[in-house]
């Protein structure tokens, strides 16, 4: 009987024991191991992402710019877009408190940085160092559109674009050239012949489809995933300028055979005019620009600029045209307010608008408002002698950036079809 009554003791002491040893496994497996995982997610972070081929790519590129003192900022749309949600955070993230990798590991095809061109020393030995690192590099290059309008210097390349792939990822470096007006502006990416075009995703790039304009950012260093990098310091405005960014040049080569066939009037009056209707230009962008209203060369200037590159000397205005959308009611006292009083109004805001502003030495400034229909635009005309209106129709346009008499302005990128529809023939009878 006190065999049987150990026997079952025994059984009963090894039963208990088995019970609470699972116990502790089941407390262990859904409680402590929950617990210290999350903490050690919060202290340690398990370098969560920081394994990605994207930001080892973007770490290996910014220790080479760094080192190689190649003066570079971020302008990826992307990366940008996520950064300005958390702007205030990131500001504060620390060199080296990150613990995971919120931002260059977002998968995508290309990181995008710009290159501050006149800054740079050493391109030839930041290509090889590049290399060396184990990136493989494409330089695309180009004639230099600065240039067109000198015979001996037309021609000259640049580098326009870098894009150096790692593994599975690339940077492309846009490469930024300044330009008059205070601007900056890259190039078309167009591939030459010999180069490989299965080298990257090239569709997928988000800037070479054509060359572009941007305001002069003002830079400020961050930390992003524990990578100091500068970027620009209103993200938001880049990030506005960049699908509005398109701009086509001046036709030099153009310009050139006009006035080799028609001589150019270099009387002082000629001259004199020129230099006014620039300034009046000038103050005219600033007056629209501080308002926040966008504005494109039109009729005889826009003629100018297209025929030749400048302001036609005979003409005895300047020409702008203002989306009828973007009016604002304080736009007549913000021209009086730096001296341009109002000659003329005709028309109303609901239809036909136009105003004539007087510069100095009797140059005016007239603005056009455009309207927009289902599949045209027209602006409205009054004659000031006769108070005759007509109706000028246009084919729907777009903007693109231009340079101007040393100003990044607007014009429509549709630049000939606009043209001919406000002087109503072919632009080649409009050039002669």
């Amino acid at each position: 009987m006190s065999r049987i009554n150990k026997n079952v003791i025994l059984a009963l002491l090894t039963l208990t024991s088995s019970a609470f040893l699972l116990f502790q496994l089941y407390y262990y497996k859904h409680y402590l191991s929950a617990k210290n995982g999350a903490g050690l997610s919060k202290s340690k972070g398990s370098q969560n992402g920081f394994d990605s081929t994207q930001w080892r790519a973007v770490k290996k590129f910014i220790m080479l710019t760094s080192n190689q003192n190649v003066p570079v900022f971020l302008i990826d749309p992307l990366i940008l877009e996520l950064i300005n949600k958390d702007f205030e955070q990131v500001k504060n993230t620390s060199h080296g408190s990150t613990s995971e990798c919120k931002f260059f590991c977002v998968p995508r095809d290309f990181t995008a940085f710009a290159l501050w061109y006149h800054l740079w020393k050493n391109e030839e030995g930041w290509f090889r160092i590049a290399e060396n690192m184990g990136f493989q590099c494409l330089k695309i290059e180009s004639k230099d559109p600065r240039l067109d309008g000198i015979d001996s210097l037309s021609g000259t390349e640049i580098p326009l674009h870098y894009i150096c792939r790692l593994a599975n990822h690339a940077i492309h470096l846009v490469v930024f050239h300044e330009r008059n007006g205070n601007y900056l502006w890259h190039g078309h990416l167009r591939l030459k012949g010999h180069m490989d075009r299965r080298f990257v995703p090239f569709r997928k790039l988000q800037f070479g489809r054509y060359p572009g304009a941007f305001d002069r950012p003002e830079l400020q260093q961050i930390t992003v995933d524990g990578l100091e990098v500068f970027i620009p310091k209103d993200p938001v405005h880049f990030l506005e300028e960049i699908p509005h960014s398109r701009f086509i040049e001046c036709r030099y080569k153009e310009a050139r055979a006009f006035f080799q066939q028609y001589l150019d009037d270099n009387t002082v009056e000629a001259m004199t005019f020129r230099k006014n209707a620039k300034e009046l230009l000038q103050l005219a962008a600033k007056t629209l620009k501080k308002l926040g209203v966008r504005f494109w060369l039109s009729s005889g200037t826009c003629l100018g600029w297209y025929r030749q590159c400048n302001i036609i000397p005979y003409s005895k205005d300047v020409d702008l045209g203002i989306f009828i959308q973007d009016y604002k009611s304080d736009i007549i006292s913000a021209f009086q307010d730096v001296g341009l009083p109002l000659k003329h109004k005709f028309g109303k805001v609901e239809d036909s608008l136009e105003l004539s502003f007087q510069g100095k030495d009797d140059i005016k400034l007239d603005i056009f408002f455009f309207y927009e229909e289902t599949d045209h635009m027209w602006n409205g005309g009054t004659q000031a002698k006769t108070g005759k209106k007509f109706k000028y129709l246009f084919p729907k346009f777009t903007l693109c950036w231009t340079e101007f008499v040393d100003m990044k302005i607007h014009v429509p990128c549709e630049t000939v079809e606009y043209i001919e529809a406000n002087y109503g023939v072919p632009v080649c009878q409009v050039q002669c």
